[in-house]
């Protein structure tokens, strides 16, 4: 943090948590969900089907996959009061007792309000971040990486690159470092073709040793009701293989038939 006439400037970091109102927006660029609202919905008999999976003999672990990745999250909201009221108990503390690992992991997250999920993985996310440089002289940069809307971006970058020969992406690579260049580059990116860049982060996270489960549960479940058929067919189209398909080579275990039945279908 670098000091200016007497007052600490805000970092570069800082800047771009102010501006990210674009981040919010994202869901309305896509309405190609895999997972919609449950027409023939019934919250006493979801809540009741929840509560016999825990209660039995045993855990029914395909039960609570098929309830909860088959409803959307304003239902598995209403399917946790249900469940509080019937009985003094919360849905989540219960799931949670009765389930471990990465299908934990993911019946927690679907079953957090919106709010509430973005913000702990926005806390995840900045922990990196946080430790970005101090603040760049090109002080317009982030307002107009954040303020604007994407189609009229998509025109800031053609111009960009048309006026100085460069690609946007190259600019940023030479004017910033560290966690502000990955931030931009990031932001960029998504702006450029959203699912695109899921389908991309997607792909890196099931190309390691051990498949990256918080990326793949984080994506899998923001998308799944905005746009992920969208990036189902890009990472086809790059990747050459369906989506799909790489869950079920790459996702062992208990989660592989929750993140499967999220992203819902292969993709020929």
């Amino acid at each position: 943090m670098s000091v200016t006439g007497g007052k600490m400037a805000p970092s570069l970091t800082q800047e771009i948590l102010s501006h990210l109102g674009l981040a919010s927006k994202t869901a309305a660029w896509g309405t190609l969900g895999t997972l919609r609202t449950f027409l023939n919905f019934s919250v006493d008999k979801d809540a009741q089907r929840l509560l016999r999976a825990i209660t039995g003999q045993g855990v029914d672990r395909s039960a609570i996959v098929d309830v909860l990745t088959n409803r959307s999250r304003e239902q598995r909201q209403l399917i946790s009061r249900n469940f509080q009221e019937r009985t003094q108990q919360d849905l989540m503390k219960s799931l949670q007792a009765a389930l471990s690992g990465n299908l934990e992991r993911i019946v927690m997250a679907l079953l957090q309000p919106t709010a509430q999920f973005d913000a702990q993985e926005l806390r995840t996310a900045l922990k990196a971040l946080q430790r970005a440089e101090g603040p760049s002289r090109e002080e317009t940069w982030v307002p107009v990486f954040t303020q604007r809307n994407p189609e009229h971006l998509i025109r800031v970058f053609d111009q960009y690159q048309r006026s100085t020969g460069q690609e946007l992406e190259e600019a940023v690579q030479n004017r910033f470092h560290g966690d502000a260049q990955v931030a931009l580059l990031g932001l960029a990116s998504v702006i450029k073709n959203t699912p695109l860049y899921f389908a991309d982060k997607l792909h890196q996270a099931l190309q390691e040793t051990e498949p990256n489960y918080q990326v793949l549960i984080r994506i899998l479940i923001s998308r799944c009701e905005t746009d992920l058929l969208s990036i189902r067919a890009e990472f086809r189209k790059k990747f050459g293989k369906s989506l799909y398909s790489s869950l079920q080579d790459a996702v062992k275990g208990d989660c592989q038939s929750a993140l499967l039945a999220l992203c819902r279908a292969e993709d020929m």
